[in-house]
């Protein structure tokens, strides 16, 4: 089979180039500008000796970069990869679009996605691939068309032959991931190419139950305890944080009983291998109470009512105790947005990350949480997680993007 090459923008630490890789599409480059995500991703994905490697060139540094950057100093190089990229891949940041944000439309982070569309018409690749919030398909203020129609009327113009658009609304839940993360999923055909006789998710929603068995993973939703039961602390020796002072972390350990799901995350990993991110919490010793209370007294699996945040003195409006047997919460940058379904805890960024399909042998690095000003400028590894795709979905899409090209 002849390689297939792609391209990701907005990279992230790289969920949505994992899935792909998975797949059996081959990476080339990917752009992405925070400096703790990329090293995230360049660990895993560019020098991490495995089949699933780039095949980075020479004209573009291995380090942090925007499109914009990409825009203005290699444009030549762009232009020169023209006929050779058969995808070009990408989840412009979101929270521009985010219904639970501001939704400004003069949000400078909207304005990335005109840069992939610009991008896309210089290397004019065969496919595309872009992945963003609900919020992407609605209207904001002053605007007559939901944002989503008038990236399709661009890309439709885009380059020599323009592209075909077809979009969906898909949850991440039906591929076998513990959380229903519902997510804006474009794929496009380049024009000059045949247009594609059947509708590509409708294709894509016939062939989920396949995908899920293939990997053990039919039959019903995954709950969250599904996912990271062997995780729990009473299963577990606690050792010091291999990363942090003053902190203890999960002594990760082999077990006899692991579920479909956690086999799966465990693939390729050898018997001693420990993983990293499994540092646990310091809570003071008010919150890990009122924790405790929380999981004595309120309902699990869904957000606190506003009669149970009112008893318990908190001003956070969304919170949710995990219910073992149900589905997660959509994962988010925030770690407090949820806690252990028997644990008096927030979740670990390896758990964070069990929920969103990355296989442990992924590993994360940066700091762990920041706050304030630094926000803005730094990814911490809760962050990097709760922004990416998560690769079990990616790797669907890709496997049909995959047979699309054949």
């Amino acid at each position: 089979m002849t390689k297939r090459t792609f391209i990701d923008l907005f990279a992230g630490c790289g969920g949505l180039s994992l899935g792909l890789s998975e797949a059996g599409w081959s990476g080339v480059f990917a752009v992405e500008k925070t400096e703790d995500a990329f090293k995230t991703f360049k660990h895993n994905l560019i020098t991490y000796e495995s089949p699933l490697k780039f095949d980075w060139p020479d004209w573009l540094p291995k380090e942090p970069i925007s499109t914009g950057d990409l825009l203005l100093h290699y444009h030549s190089n762009l232009k020169a990869l023209q006929g050779k990229i058969d995808l070009i891949a990408g989840g412009p940041p979101c929270q521009g679009f985010s219904i639970a944000g501001k939704r400004n439309p003069s949000d400078a982070r909207n304005r990335l996605t005109e840069e992939y569309i610009k991008i896309v018409g210089i290397v004019q690749p065969k496919y595309l691939l872009l992945e963003n919030v609900r919020g992407f398909q609605t209207t904001f203020d002053g605007c007559e068309k939901p944002y989503s129609e008038l990236v399709e009327e661009r890309l439709a113009a885009c380059g020599r032959n323009g592209y075909k658009v077809y979009a969906s609304m898909i949850s991440a839940s039906d591929f076998g991931i513990p959380q229903p993360r519902n997510r804006y999923i474009m794929m496009a055909v380049r024009g000059d190419l045949s247009e594609l006789r059947i509708d590509p998710f409708v294709t894509l929603a016939s062939r989920i139950e396949e995908f899920r068995k293939d990997r053990g993973l039919n039959g019903h939703e995954i709950g969250v305890g599904e996912a990271i039961s062997d995780l729990e602390i009473r299963n577990q020796k606690l050792t010091d944080s291999v990363d942090s002072v003053g902190f203890k972390q999960i002594k990760y350990t082999g077990r006899r009983r692991l579920t479909p799901y956690q086999k799966h995350m465990r693939r390729d990993v050898e018997p001693d291998f420990e993983p990293d991110s499994l540092r646990l919490p310091n809570h003071t010793e008010v919150v890990a109470k009122r924790f405790q209370k929380i999981l004595k007294e309120c309902p699990r699996g869904v957000s606190l009512s506003s009669k149970h945040r009112k008893r318990l003195g908190m001003k956070k409006q969304c919170f949710t105790p995990l219910h073992p047997s149900k589905l997660a919460r959509t994962v988010t940058t925030l770690p407090d947005d949820m806690i252990h379904y028997k644990e008096p805890r927030v979740l670990t960024v390896r758990e964070s990350a069990r929920l969103q399909s990355f296989p442990d042998w992924f590993e994360f690095l940066g700091r762990y949480t920041t706050g304030g000003e630094r926000r803005k400028t730094q990814c911490p590894r809760y962050t990097q997680v709760g922004n990416a795709v998560p690769p079990l979905m990616a790797e669907a899409i890709g496997e049909l993007l995959l047979d699309l090209t054949d």
